[in-house]
């Protein structure tokens, strides 16, 4: 039988978002392994998303963020968390997910939810750039193409929201895609990103 404690359980429900019941699932399925449990916890959460994904979703909340400088606004965000019914989306731990990505957009800057937003000429220009520099480096033409995937995989995870790491990991430790599906697993609903907005105080669009 796992070994673990209550603490393991509270520990591994901090990092993940999850209920009580699959935290303590996922340690007795992992042996009590706390990396395993976690990464057990997020493959059955992006499982169970993919599943309710075709579902509709016209509910949600408005999650909004401010930061502040010297007594002053200088960055605000607002972003729109969607859920299947209002009863989800008028939970505070929803509410409270919209805002922690809310704050979590004034922080990293994306520009696109997700990675198929991304236009193809911002894609293409990417890649030739790429191409580019290792050209430059002198890298051999046979391995170009791996490096070039290699580095637009880089590319997302800088400015795809989805695939970012979430900038607080002492609330939660991922990708703000893997925190959407750790709350929708929980919640038992398709729950999505479906925009956001960014200003911030002397930057360009």
């Amino acid at each position: 039988m796992a070994e673990f404690t209550a603490q393991d359980v509270q520990k591994l429900r901090k990092a993940t978002g999850v209920g009580m019941m699959d935290a303590k699932k996922a340690l007795e399925e992992t042996g009590g392994d706390f990396e395993k449990a976690g990464e057990y916890l997020r493959e059955k959460g992006l499982a169970d998303a993919k599943k309710r994904a075709g579902r509709d979703a016209n509910d949600g909340a408005v999650g909004y963020y401010l930061h502040r400088q010297l007594g002053r606004p200088v960055v605000g965000t607002l972003v729109e968390l969607a859920s299947e019914t209002d009863f989800v989306a008028k939970s505070p731990e929803f509410q409270e997910v919209a805002n922690d990505i809310a704050m979590h957009i004034a922080a990293a800057g994306p520009r696109w939810v997700r990675r198929d937003e991304v236009p193809g000429d911002a894609l293409e220009k990417e890649r030739e750039l790429i191409t580019r520099q290792a050209q430059n480096e002198g890298k051999p033409e046979h391995i170009i193409p791996k490096i070039v995937e290699g580095k637009l995989a880089s590319f997302f995870a800088d400015y795809v929201l989805e695939e970012q790491k979430f900038v607080n990991p002492d609330k939660f430790e991922g990708t703000v895609g893997e925190m959407v599906a750790a709350l929708a697993a929980k919640m038992g609903e398709n729950i999505r990103v479906r925009r956001f907005c960014r200003i911030a105080v002397g930057e360009e669009d």
